[in-house]
């Protein structure tokens, strides 16, 4: 399932500087007032002059409107050094606005990711020259990379072309947006209608939530009672469309986020509520069908039962988060809103939450969303976090075959495809290793929901988070070393799968205790730990 939400709202283009065109005088010079030939006579405006004195008239008129038209030309480039510079210290100092009604308006503007070797100087000066704006900065280390837009006067391709011809600039690519793909959903399971209240780490939830299918199959219990890992001291960012930060499941583990479709703080995925997707409360105490993929499991007593319209106001950020929690339940969770509750969202701001969430201390990426086209700038920022030791996780995506999508598909993201609840590879899973590392179950996973409710399902997108969730109880397990678990060692212990027959879908199925445990096996063969008075150091053989 491919998800995106972008929305963005930008400040208003500044169109380009147009050098003043010089108008050409008609030949009927005999009208004006006077004409002044060669040697100084003056003629009458009812006579008609000389020939040759015309000659020398028109000839001084040439000159003349030349000489104009080179001040006129000074004064343009001395002002197009003065707005240079000034549209650099507002660039430099303003933040720009944005907004979800961009995206969703189908606006002519195109958007371009763009990066110049000579900052945020050479960009505005670039944009003076081709007339495009330049929206903001995207947050890479070296301050490089940036967001533009144009007018949609001139044609993308040649205003693409046009800037990569331009002075400093190294890559210009489309901000692609991505779009999510629902999968089918299947029947509703038995464990939906379990609403006993049982205790789960400091909060009350509904005991189907934590007997479902899925969450045997990966045998959390088992991890974190047998082996003592419950994701503590660890962090997942979940790139999606925010999280109800007044879930009271969810709530003690949030820490805070960043909304990048309104650019502001929190990620709160209520923020997509309007006046349009009210609840209603109707009493339901049945399943309410929200999408072609997610069923609500609805609470009588909660006042959020709602109708499928106010279901629409939300995407599966809530839901992924309530998988990672449900694996890890003490890792903490960041919610970085990227996309729009309809899965919509731009690559700039993907981005933006990869920068972000690296710079604020994950260890680990949730990525259930997908582009369809390779992007260079997204391959950098994978590769940023995966040097700063930050495992990322991508889902596979929905389309029922071998396809490449991104980032799950490149090569240090790990790609997750789906499974059933009996472990056979899901009808609507992409598929083929590589890409896929291995799978996990993405069929009528029950999990949070807004307003307190629950719901479930389909598609990787829902595979993802628990492997997310696992990495995040590895880290945890050995917190002394959680420094070394990264992209390579995480991936080898994942690999401790449990195997199917269908070899298109990685190692097999997600088991989080033999991951967590070859995670151990392989600390205690390859780290020596050697104390002294005072503190103790691992050194790795």
């Amino acid at each position: 399932m491919n998800v995106d939400r972008p929305g963005f709202a930008s400040l208003s283009p500044t169109p380009p500087i147009r050098f003043s065109q010089v108008r050409q005088e008609t030949g009927q010079r005999e009208l004006l007032f006077s004409h002044l030939c060669a040697d100084g006579v003056g003629y009458p405006a009812d006579l008609v002059p000389h020939r040759s004195c015309l000659k020398v008239m028109r000839a001084r008129d040439l000159d003349s409107q030349r000489n104009r038209a080179t001040t006129a030309l000074c004064i343009a480039i001395v002002c197009s050094i003065f707005v240079a510079h000034a549209q650099a210290g507002l660039a430099s100092t303003l933040r720009p606005i944005r907004g979800n009604a961009q995206l969703a308006s189908g606006s002519s503007a195109t958007r371009f990711i763009v990066r110049d070797s000579q900052g945020l100087s050479g960009i505005n000066s670039t944009c003076l020259l081709l007339g495009c704006q330049v929206l903001e900065s995207i947050g890479d280390p070296n301050g490089q990379v940036f967001v533009v837009q144009t007018s949609g006067l001139i044609d993308s391709t040649l205003f693409l072309t046009q800037l990569l011809a331009a002075s400093g600039v190294t890559n210009a690519e489309p901000d692609q947006t991505a779009k999510s793909s629902p999968a089918a959903m299947g029947d509703w399971p038995w464990y939906i209608y379990d609403r006993t209240p049982v205790s789960y780490f400091g909060a009350m939830v509904w005991e189907g939530y934590l007997l479902q299918t899925p969450n045997q199959i990966v045998r959390t219990s088992e991890t974190q009672s047998q082996l003592g890992a419950t994701g503590a001291g660890s962090m997942v960012a979940l790139i999606d469309t925010g999280i109800d930060p007044s879930n009271a499941i969810l709530a003690s583990h949030l820490v805070y986020g960043y909304d990048f479709t309104r650019n502001t703080d929190g990620g709160s995925e209520m923020g997509d509520i309007t006046q349009s997707t009210a609840g209603v409360v109707d009493g339901s105490t049945q399943p309410a069908v929200l999408n072609q993929s997610t069923a609500g499991v609805i609470d009588q007593s909660t006042a959020g039962v709602v109708d499928q319209q106010q279901y629409s106001a939300f995407g599966h950020g809530t839901m992924t988060a309530g998988i990672v929690h449900l694996v890890a339940p003490n890792a903490q969770l960041m919610p970085l809103k990227a996309f729009n509750a309809d899965g919509t969202g731009y690559e700039s701001d993907v981005l933006r939450a990869i920068y972000y969430a690296v710079n604020h201390q994950a260890k680990v990426i949730n990525m259930s969303f997908e582009f369809a086209t390779p992007s260079l700038e997204l391959a950098n920022a994978i590769n940023y976090a995966t040097s700063k030791k930050v495992i990322c996780v991508g889902s596979a995506g929905n389309d029922s075959s071998v396809t490449l999508v991104y980032p799950a598909g490149l090569p240090n993201v790990i790609d997750v495809a789906s499974t059933s609840n009996t472990n056979s590879p899901s009808s609507f899973s992409n598929y083929g290793t590589p890409p896929v590392w291995l799978s996990a179950p993405g069929e009528a996973v029950m999990t949070t929901y807004p307003f307190g409710t629950y719901a479930i399902g389909w598609g990787t997108s829902f595979s993802a988070p628990f492997v997310s969730g696992t990495v995040a109880l590895m880290a945890s397990a050995t917190p002394g070393n959680s420094d070394l678990l990264n992209q390579a060692t995480a991936a080898q212990a994942l690999s401790h799968a449990h195997p199917i027959p269908q070899t298109q879908y990685g190692f097999g199925v997600l088991d989080t205790y033999q991951a967590v445990q070859a995670w151990q096996n392989w600390l205690s063969v390859h780290v020596t730990v050697s104390c002294s008075m005072l503190s103790c150091q691992a050194s790795i053989h």
